[in-house]
């Protein structure tokens, strides 16, 4: 699907910063030539998007809104999920201290979903162990500006190694 499908359900189920924050990443995912697809099976029926690099995955984002009608385990707002594609690539990769800090912060812990059969692996985050990390490995929930540039620093590093193995 289009970003414009994307934007046009952030405007209307997100308000406020929020919504400004959510255009903003869509923008700039855009700008850096992601493919946006509405999600399919479980998530046919919602506002949950793939976002993909040359057809590989880079992150999901779900625009749920406030008060709107979602199913009872999603939260309001909005979600950014990191794709973990079983890669060593955030391992020790050298990034600022305050961005490891909020990655960190936002390591998505496994919570027995099924999603990944296994109930989560260890992984090495930036220099860090942590104990059964989801698939997904980050995830940010209603995101602040300075997540969503974090996010964004996470697109990066996966975009450069799609490129990398691309080439």
């Amino acid at each position: 699907m289009s970003t414009q499908t994307i934007e046009i359900h952030i405007r209307e189920v997100l308000t406020g910063e929020a919504q400004r924050l959510a255009l903003n990443l869509a923008a700039y995912l855009t700008s850096q030539g992601m493919q946006f697809e509405r999600g399919t099976g479980y998530w046919e029926d919602k506002r949950y998007w793939h976002i993909k690099y040359k057809n590989s995955y880079v992150c999901f984002i779900l625009v749920n809104g406030f008060g709107s009608v979602r199913h009872k385990n999603e939260p309001e707002g909005w979600i950014i999920w990191s794709d973990d594609y079983v890669s060593d690539l955030f391992a020790n990769y050298p990034l600022d201290e305050r961005t490891k800090e909020i990655a960190w912060d936002h390591v998505d812990i496994c919570g027995n979903c099924g999603g990944c059969g296994s109930h989560g692996k260890n992984k090495m985050i930036f220099g860090r162990e942590f104990e059964k990390v989801c698939v997904t490995m980050f995830r940010f929930d209603n995101p602040t500006a300075e997540e969503v540039e974090c996010a964004k620093k996470l697109v990066e590093l996966r975009k450069s190694d799609i490129l990398k193995k691309n080439t």
